[in-house]
């Protein structure tokens, strides 16, 4: 059941009741055509986790891209999408190559990359900027269309950095909150963003800017300074303020978080206890270690493999008594590294598999595809121990999704030190170097062999974590910085 004392952390309305309008890469549907038929299903992600509840709990409108040309059969199914809602769904039609090379290639080629500090994978292609600008003009074109004049317009994450200014071009007095789901790059990393003032700029376009992290508000602050010596920087701890000559700028770490009830409650339910139970018989007497990511390199998934091989190699003892489940969420399929990087991993499972597999036992089991949340909630309460190791995060979802899913307190957590989640969940969690591997293998046999009474407090600490600071916190704490925005903005 839900805790009655949660109401108190509901508020009745958005910031001075203003209507929203959340502006994000994408509409939270997949489309498929057929015949002429357009159909829309649910998308998944972590973004879509944590900011559907908000948009269904207070309404308005939700703009983003879609995959196909925009038309009235596209304008049906999104209207049917969100019927019974109290928002409504607005599309930004991208051509081909606007998908490719902003998105695919600007977003995911230069940004992505270089603000995970993994610029050896970036590709700086001009052609892609001038893509990556056209585009969100096109997204400030439809602000201009869909926002009133008191509306809070609130942009979300690294694809759409240049939307403010140029939605300033066009309503100088729009409120504009951004909200960036990636970590914040150090100054030497941004330094090499060949349009590093342009973007820098564009961004204290806004009236509010979020991140993830006391570690990303650090390093944005030390960016502007760097970079925009011009802007004056006040105030200390978790929030600042950057004063430019239009503005004032909120500058706010504000870690995002999930719907604890939603996941408690869900992993409650008799169909996923039993489905909990079935993974545990298809594995008896064996421990069960778990892994949940989106293909991409930044979550570690390789060094995560080459860490169990090294288990296996080094303490043969485990062979029989841990299966490990990798689910692999497929991801931005368009792009060749991603492609080998698939090829890599089902390399290494190949390789574990064949080496150590024994009549009956499968070390790896390997999940290519998305999951049902039926599916995903077993998975989870069926996991004692989940690896978390990604290189470097702006804050995953998937650590907390884990310890929330767990309403027996059972189960360990092994996070990476570079997990955004890390400061929040450090006194449950085992932190791990992700480039460790021998350090994850030790995390995994420690997980193990780990007390009954050490594990049971352990999540008990991470469980009441995540629900004191889930994702109405989140929410009550941005609407806070709106509000105190909203009452303190200088006019431009």
């Amino acid at each position: 059941m839900t805790d009655p004392s949660r109401s108190a952390l509901d508020i009745a309305s958005t910031p001075a009741g203003r209507h929203l309008v959340l502006v994000s890469n994408r509409i939270p549907l997949s489309f498929t055509e057929q015949d002429g038929h357009i159909s829309a299903a649910p998308s998944s992600g972590g973004l879509v986790t944590a900011l559907e509840p908000i948009l269904r709990e207070h309404g308005g409108v939700w703009i983003g891209s879609v995959e196909i040309e925009d038309s009235p059969g596209l304008r049906d199914e999104l209207q049917a999408a969100s019927s019974g809602a109290p928002f409504r769904y607005v599309p930004v039609s991208l051509t081909r190559e606007e998908q490719a090379q902003y998105y695919e290639g600007f977003s995911n080629e230069v940004l992505w990359p270089l603000f995970h500090d993994l610029q050896s994978h970036c590709v700086f292609n001009p052609g892609y900027w001038d893509i990556y600008q056209r585009v969100n003009r096109k997204f400030a074109d439809a602000v201009q269309a869909e926002a009133g004049v008191e509306d809070i317009v609130w942009v979300h994450d690294y694809q759409l950095l240049l939307a403010a200014q140029y939605v300033r071009e066009r309503r100088p007095e729009a409120f504009l909150s951004f909200f960036l789901h990636i970590p914040f790059p150090s100054p030497d990393i941004f330094a090499k963003l060949p349009w590093r003032s342009k973007v820098l700029e564009s961004l204290l376009a806004y009236d509010i800017i979020g991140v993830q992290t006391r570690r990303d508000e650090r390093n944005l602050v030390n960016c502007i300074r760097s970079f925009a010596p011009d802007v004056k920087v006040t105030g200390r701890g978790e929030r600042r303020t950057a004063i430019t000559r239009q503005r004032s700028v909120s500058l706010a770490a504000i870690p995002i978080s999930v719907d604890f009830d939603q996941f408690a409650e869900g992993a409650a339910e008799e169909v996923v206890a039993e489905r909990a139970k079935q993974i545990r018989a298809e594995n008896p007497g064996r421990h069960i270690a778990l892994g949940v990511d989106r293909l991409d390199y930044t979550k570690g998934i390789p060094e995560r493999l080459r860490a169990l091989n090294a288990l296996f190699s080094k303490h043969p003892e485990y062979r029989l008594r841990l299966t490990f489940i990798q689910v692999v969420v497929p991801s931005r399929e368009g792009i060749d590294e991603y492609q080998e990087l698939l090829a890599e991993i089902e390399r290494l499972v190949s390789s574990i598999n064949g080496a150590f597999a024994q009549a009956g036992w499968t070390p790896v089991l390997y999940i290519h595809r998305p999951l049902p949340r039926e599916e995903l909630l077993g998975l989870y309460r069926a996991a004692h121990v989940a690896v978390v190791t990604p290189l470097k995060d702006g804050m995953n979802l998937v650590a907390k999704e884990y310890c929330a899913a767990h309403v027996d307190n059972d189960g360990a957590l092994i996070l990476s030190e570079f997990a955004g989640a890390m400061p929040e969940l450090r006194t449950g969690a085992i932190p791990v170097h992700p480039f460790d591997e021998m350090g994850i293998a030790e995390a995994i046999r420690y997980a193990i062999e780990m007390p009954a009474g050490e594990r049971y407090r352990r999540m008990l600490k991470l469980r009441a974590q995540i629900r004191n600071a889930d994702i109405r916190v989140w929410r009550d704490r941005v609407f806070s910085e709106m509000e105190q925005a909203l009452s303190s903005r200088i006019a431009p």
